[in-house]
């Protein structure tokens, strides 16, 4: 008996942004099952790693890349690789026979089971509901793993990264290609469940899945990687704290962002004094918004002297113009309904830099054109 849509997908939704350490054993016999669905053999070894960045360089090691990553110094992370895989041989990759393959007939197999009307509906009513949030962090975690291979230069003081880094940055992304993506396999595990097709094939993956973080395999060996041991994000699902890592994994690889923007680990911390001529002379576009954010509007406007571009009942639309940058234009609005205190709450709401009136910013906020925005009670 298939469970409810709504269901599955909240379950998917939870595995995917989970962040208690994995389940091996449960785990590990995932895998296993995913092998014997293959038709080989099970893994001889599971290499446990922290992070998908540990296991992303051991992948390049084992991919014959190691003279690649030492020459752009990255001896570090090669003697973390070495430790990590110990002794003994893995054999060639087998994601094709174990996640590509099985994949692609699964989904071949539900397309057209669907038909051509009914399988985007279906997308949308399940994997499409989770894909960007869950593929925004998989770039996110994909471009950090690649940028283990800069920094070295910049600390030599050199501005550029050398070509030997922009080398090694390839190979890293690459080999993050290489791993199947266990929770973040989310999405599409959620649309192959609500159309009954995980007790086949793919019921190994999606133990995987349920229990950890990505994974690379190979004919005699498993990397294996925790999931996150943190996840903060803001009401639209996006990487946002501004106290620390958005994302971070057990052996320190993390990811700073605020509203989904990344921004530097110290970035927050430095805003200590913030001033309205510090956030105009700040020449990073995405970094001033974030100061402006911090900073409020209100008091940005109130310290730049601002006037605006047009007032009516439903509120005032604003615009800052930012060199180098589209002006960031707001609407402000009172709620109507008072707070304990018997005061009004005012909101400033981001409308697009094409907006001229209020109430046309207003409308855009709901989603509907100027025409026909005809509130019959404001709350």
């Amino acid at each position: 008996m298939r469970r409810e849509t709504h269901y599955v997908v909240g379950d998917w939704q939870a595995d995917a942004f989970r962040t208690d350490p994995a389940d091996r054993a449960r785990a590990e016999a995932g895998v296993a099952a995913a092998y014997a669905a293959a038709g080989l053999p099970a893994p001889e070894r599971f290499v446990w790693v922290p992070s998908p960045a540990r296991g992303a360089v051991a992948a390049a090691v084992l991919g014959g890349h190691e003279a690649a990553l030492r020459k752009a110094g990255l001896d570090d992370l090669l003697a973390q690789a070495h430790a990590d895989l110990g002794e003994g041989p893995a054999g060639a990759s087998v994601l094709a026979d174990v996640r590509t393959r099985p994949w692609e007939t699964e989904r071949t197999a539900a397309c057209s089971e669907q038909g051509p009307e009914q399988w985007p509906r279906t997308w949308g009513e399940t994997g499409g509901l989770l894909w960007n949030q869950v593929q925004s962090l998989v770039t996110r975690v994909r471009s950090a793993i690649g940028e283990q291979a800069q920094g070295r230069s910049a600390r030599a003081g050199n501005p550029l990264p050398t070509p030997e880094e922009n080398a090694a940055e390839g190979i890293l992304r690459a080999a993050t290609l290489d791993a199947v993506l266990g929770q973040h396999d989310a999405p599409w595990l959620a649309l192959f469940e609500s159309v009954g097709r995980l007790d086949g094939p793919l019921a190994g993956l999606a133990e995987v899945a349920r229990s950890s973080g990505w994974w690379w395999p190979y004919e005699r060996l498993v990397i294996m990687s925790e999931r996150p041991c943190e996840l903060h994000r803001d009401e639209p699902g996006r990487l946002h704290r501004g106290d620390g890592p958005a994302l971070a994994y057990p052996d320190g690889f993390s990811l700073h962002a605020w509203r989904g923007m990344p921004i530097p680990p110290d970035f927050v911390a430095s805003l200590t004094g913030l001033t309205a001529d510090r956030i105009s002379a700040e020449e990073n576009a995405e970094l001033r918004r974030v100061m402006l954010e911090i900073f409020g509007y209100d008091r940005y406007l109130a310290e730049t002297g601002a006037r605006p571009l047009h007032q009516d009942e439903t509120g005032v639309l604003w615009s800052i113009d930012l060199p180098g940058d589209e002006p960031v234009v707001m609407v402000e609005v009172v709620n109507s309904t008072p707070e304990p205190d018997g005061t009004h709450r005012t909101y400033y709401l981001r409308v697009p830099p094409s907006t001229r009136t209020a109430r046309a910013g207003v409308a855009w906020t709901f989603g509907v054109d100027e025409a026909d925005y005809r509130p019959q009670k404001q709350t």
